[in-house]
């Protein structure tokens, strides 16, 4: 058998926090490995225990948890963190905000157990979680504020058909939908993927959205 996902639990709202761990503890591939009510102690126990994903609120005292999953998982981090964030806040701003600070997915308080169970198994193995609507959403709404880089789509280490994919991601399309809209197996799509996070040094493909916008390949 695998070890279980060993999951912290920030959140300032005792009777949440409460609820998370009961949820999270009661399943047979997880464990609690910490819980806590501030960013600050947040980014202390993860430092300590070294989770595999932190179940993160954003509004908390001390530290909140943008700032706490940005020193956990943000850019220039040497051993990242994989961050679930999951607020009653839903305000695009801060998927944005969470999303630019290493986050690896976005959740609402009001989403079914299974929903935050299946949340927390998808990030653990290395995947984002964001749903498609939301990215489309997210990006269409605050990709001005993203500041282009120098390099053009000539400078970047792709082939036409992962810098098509790579748009296909940026659109919000799911690794179906993307293979639908090519013409191509579902397989042949994560092999695309898979290269396209690994040339361009990504975590995952919310970090691929990001780029996208950034690099101006999606408008």
């Amino acid at each position: 058998m695998s070890p279980p996902i060993r999951v912290l639990v920030c959140d300032d709202q005792m009777l949440i926090r409460t609820g998370l761990v009961t949820i999270i503890d009661a399943q047979p591939d997880m464990e609690v490995a910490g819980e806590c009510g501030d960013g600050q102690t947040g980014v202390e126990i993860a430092h300590r225990v070294q989770p595999d994903v932190v179940v993160m609120d954003i509004r908390m005292p001390v530290l909140d948890g943008l700032e706490a999953t940005r020193l956990l998982a943000g850019a220039g981090v040497p051993h990242p963190v994989k961050v679930l964030v999951v607020t009653t806040f839903n305000l695009d701003e801060y998927v944005y905000e969470a999303l630019r600070a290493g986050a690896s997915g976005f959740l609402l308080k009001d989403a079914p157990p299974d929903r935050l169970l299946h949340g927390i198994r998808t990030v653990a193995t290395g995947a984002a979680l964001l749903d498609p609507d939301v990215t489309r959403r997210l990006v269409g709404r605050y990709a001005a504020r993203i500041r282009p880089a120098e390099n053009t789509p000539r400078d970047l280490p792709l082939t036409p058909r992962e810098l098509e994919v790579l748009r296909l991601i940026a659109d919000g399309l799911s690794n179906s939908e993307i293979a639908a809209a090519l013409v191509i197996s579902q397989e042949t799509v994560k092999t695309f993927v898979s290269r396209i996070l690994t040339k361009l040094q990504l975590r995952d493909r919310v970090q691929a959205v990001v780029y996208a916008y950034r690099h101006g390949l999606a408008t």
